[in-house]
């Protein structure tokens, strides 16, 4: 079954005219220049997880970096104004006050685990800095779908 998969994989991904390909006048293509270097993963998932969305800011992921940023912000502001609020019910002796202190109390652990989900994310992506995006999904005959992934293959 696995041996199966594995040939209809590379079958699929072959191009269709690379069995048919003359060899004749194909030149090897010249060596890219220096190629950035890749990043260190631990640094990145440091820098997130003291400032969420710092790393993946660093990493050229800014869309990703705001959205752990804005949602810092919101977290941050709603934890103070459960805190303002508490403080007010405890003066006034409301009823109220331990279901708001266990408001509070969430949204501290929200922040956390935004800070934590923030350096795992730029973590993943530090790592995956230089992982070839030529992995693309195309519809196969009779309506299927298939995933095609091109792993370039050295010349001689």
């Amino acid at each position: 079954m696995i041996q199966r998969l594995l040939i209809a994989l590379v079958v699929i991904g072959l191009p269709t005219g690379a069995i048919a390909q003359d060899s004749v006048g194909v030149r090897p293509r010249p060596l890219p220049a220096a190629a950035p270097s890749r990043p260190a993963p631990l640094n990145y998932f440091f820098r997130s997880l003291l400032v969420p969305g710092w790393g993946q800011a660093s990493l050229d992921r800014k869309l990703t970096g705001g959205m752990f940023i804005a949602f810092e912000g919101l977290a941050l502001a709603m934890a103070l104004k459960a805190g303002h609020e508490l403080e007010y019910l405890e003066r006034t002796n409301s009823e109220r006050v331990e279901g708001k202190r266990q408001e509070r109390q969430d949204w501290w652990v929200l922040v956390a685990v935004n800070h934590l989900f923030s350096g795992l994310e730029a973590y993943v992506a530090a790592n995956l800095y230089d992982f070839p995006a030529d992995l693309r999904m195309r519809a196969l005959p009779n309506g299927r779908t298939g995933v095609q992934l091109t792993i370039p293959m050295p010349r001689q």
